[in-house]
């Protein structure tokens, strides 16, 4: 394959794939959250992701409450990219079973990533939403996914003067996470 369409290849499978785990991590965290999906983020949410995680929610069931059909389905897309990758790079048809197992590793490893970055962006939108408009509708449900994580550092950090330094610590705490991921 020429390298140019190999790259025009791995740019469009990567903004796909990058785009819809996205959004089934956002349906795993909404779900967990007890996020509301009665708004237009929830709906597009649902409408995008529905026909990959309702086919897999009669193989794999809920464990604790937690929607493993929309994980699932996230490692699955990345590690379906990661191989993808490979092998437009490197040019190998077959995989040895190291190179499966790096691979897999690597799809768990991108999803970690992109889990993070999810949260580090929702923290940005939380904090520039409660300045310029506190009251939108996207509030209410970033207010909700990103409370699991802000509720242990807020028991830490109280507010000083009436200001929530929280989400700042969450993004530098990712960020040093990130490094090690």
């Amino acid at each position: 394959m020429p390298a140019q369409l190999a790259q025009a290849v791995l740019l469009i499978a990567n903004t796909c794939c990058t785009l819809l785990t996205v959004l089934l991590l956002m349906r795993f965290f909404m779900q967990w959250s007890r996020a509301p999906f009665d708004g237009a983020v929830g709906e597009f949410v649902l409408r995008l992701t529905n026909w990959l995680v309702l086919p897999l929610r009669r193989i794999v069931p809920a464990i604790r409450g937690f929607d493993t059909a929309s994980l699932l389905a996230a490692y699955l897309l990345q590690t379906l990219l990661v191989a993808l990758v490979f092998s437009l790079t490197y040019g190998y048809g077959l995989f040895s079973i190291d190179m499966m197992l790096g691979i897999a590793f690597s799809g768990l490893r991108v999803l970690l990533r992109l889990t993070i970055y999810l949260f580090i962006v929702l923290l940005i939108v939380q904090a520039l939403l409660s300045w310029f408009n506190p009251y939108a509708p996207l509030n209410r449900l970033v207010g909700r996914l990103t409370d699991p994580l802000l509720r242990p550092l807020r028991r830490l950090v109280p507010p000083i003067s009436g200001i929530d330094l929280t989400p700042l610590i969450a993004i530098v705490l990712a960020q040093v996470v990130l490094i090690f991921v």
